[in-house]
């Protein structure tokens, strides 16, 4: 398989894929990166971790309906085009 800009789009997608089904209390809480581990104090800078947290948490709210119609998208072109 050739390294296309096609290719690396599917890369990322699969990317946002995997972060979006992750679910914080049946696996992300075993690791310890559930958000109620993670509070920290008032004018701390919050940590990579937390912020990791935030960005998992924000992929799944604002990306779910979007992920569908990319992945229906994906899915026919591969159809199509093989």
């Amino acid at each position: 398989m050739a390294f296309t800009l096609y290719a690396l789009i599917q890369a990322v997608i699969l990317g946002v894929n995997a972060v979006a089904v992750l679910h914080e209390e049946r696996f992300l809480s075993k690791f310890g990166w559930s958000v109620d581990q993670n509070v920290g104090g008032f004018g701390e800078e919050p940590g990579i971790k937390v912020q990791l947290i935030s960005l998992a948490r924000s992929v799944r709210t604002v990306m779910r309906v979007p992920l569908i119609a990319v992945n229906a998208v994906c899915i026919v072109l591969l159809l199509l085009f093989g």
